[in-house]
């Protein structure tokens, strides 16, 4: 077991006590952000030479999943920020320097849903606009945007939407404080409001040159195997890791909530058949899905220790097996859910807020399953259309 996975089991108590208060405040309190922050996860993927983990890929994901089971908030904040050191070492030195010089620990929430404007203005751009679900914004020191800046002629021919990540520091952005939801409350993943904020070339960086493997100037000094990773597989990783994690926590709370309870209708629930296939089934469900997603990070990560480059069609079946995957355990946790006491639905209920956890996790664009299905089954069906898939 790796340290990193040692520090996660280790804290891991004291997030789930803490669960129910991080979802009063809708944001992760100041002692379970610093818990992650002692621990490493955050600063798993960031660069050695920046004091960073720079950790084997799988090591991480073991991590957000054992964080995830304790407290679905704190593991999801822990996935999504920690991609971001990551990310950032892509970029151009001098963004690197800017934001880590002073301070290796500062770290950027993001929002990459083009919902704001990007204008090509002298030296750089200009962002304007409102940015939605910011995960952990209130504890990050900077933030990452996603705009689309024109079009782009793609090597095949044709052209593409030039989506492209901004990082904006401290000072350029306001936190839009609009977090009332069902599920991941604590996740605080509030509005981004940016107005007229000046973008230099070199603290933005284009998603086509993360998805047609082009190489990346953070590359140079940053040239480990982590960061011959795709963007979009780490990613979509760090969200299926933080839904089959707090999935895996739900199953807990759900069997332990059944053991003891006696139903009018079928007696001891332990012993009734229905129930035994159904949390049979759930198991199956949940263990196959993670135990693929462990097998597809390490199939990713010999690759990257390769230097050998994941082609597209890797990347649409490695993401399509995370996100079938989600999809499948979401369902089992409904059943689970539907067949628990009247009582399960009181909002005190830890089983009641994990499966809104779950659920809320779902509706993140990058575990929808319909675009890496038809990028999957077209590869496998040798289309002359192939999809896609930013």
């Amino acid at each position: 077991m790796s340290r990193l996975v040692e520090e996660a089991k280790r804290i891991a108590p004291e997030l789930a006590a803490a669960a129910p208060g991080d979802d009063a405040l809708r944001r992760l309190s100041d002692s379970t952000w610093k818990s992650l922050a002692e621990s490493g996860v955050l600063r798993a993927l960031q660069p050695a030479r920046w004091g960073g983990g720079e950790v084997p890929f799988p090591e991480f994901v073991d991590a957000a999943l054992e964080l995830s089971r304790a407290s679905a908030s704190a593991g999801w904040v822990a996935g999504v920020i920690g991609v971001h050191p990551w990310q950032m070492a892509l970029f151009p030195e001098e963004a690197q320097q800017e934001l880590w010089g002073s301070d290796p620990t500062a770290l950027p929430s993001s929002s990459y849903n083009p919902t704001g404007k990007a204008a090509k203005v002298a030296g750089g751009w200009e962002l304007s606009g409102r940015w939605s679900f910011s995960s952990g914004c209130d504890h990050a020191r900077a933030v990452v945007l996603g705009a689309v800046a024109g079009a782009r002629e793609l090597p095949g021919g044709g052209s593409a939407p030039e989506m492209r990540s901004f990082l904006l520091l401290a000072g350029q952005y306001e936190i839009d404080d609009n977090w009332h939801v069902s599920g991941l409350r604590g996740t605080g993943s509030k509005d981004i409001v940016v107005q007229g904020a000046f973008v230099p070339e070199h603290r933005t960086q284009s998603h086509l040159d993360y998805a047609l493997g082009l190489p990346l100037p953070g590359q140079e000094k940053n040239d480990g195997p982590l960061y011959r990773l795709p963007f979009s597989v780490v990613f979509n990783t760090a969200l299926a890791c933080a839904t089959l994690g707090s999935a895996r926590g739900f199953f807990e709370h759900w069997v332990e909530h059944s053991k003891p309870r006696f139903s009018m209708v079928s007696g001891r629930v332990a012993d009734d058949p229905f129930m035994q296939r159904r949390v049979a089934d759930a198991s199956w469900d949940l263990d196959a899905a993670i135990c693929l997603l462990r097998s597809d990070a390490r199939e990713l990560w010999e690759r990257a220790l390769a230097r050998e480059a994941a082609p597209p069609e890797l990347r649409a079946k490695l993401r399509w097996n995370m996100n079938r995957g989600c999809e499948i355990v979401a369902r089992s946790a409904s059943e689970l859910f539907h067949s628990a006491s009247g009582r399960s639905i009181f909002l005190k209920e830890p089983l009641q807020r994990r499966f809104q956890d779950v659920h809320a996790a779902l509706g993140h664009a990058f575990l929808t399953p319909d675009a890496v299905a038809k990028a999957a089954g077209g590869a496998l069906l040798g289309t002359s259309k192939p999809e896609v898939v930013m």
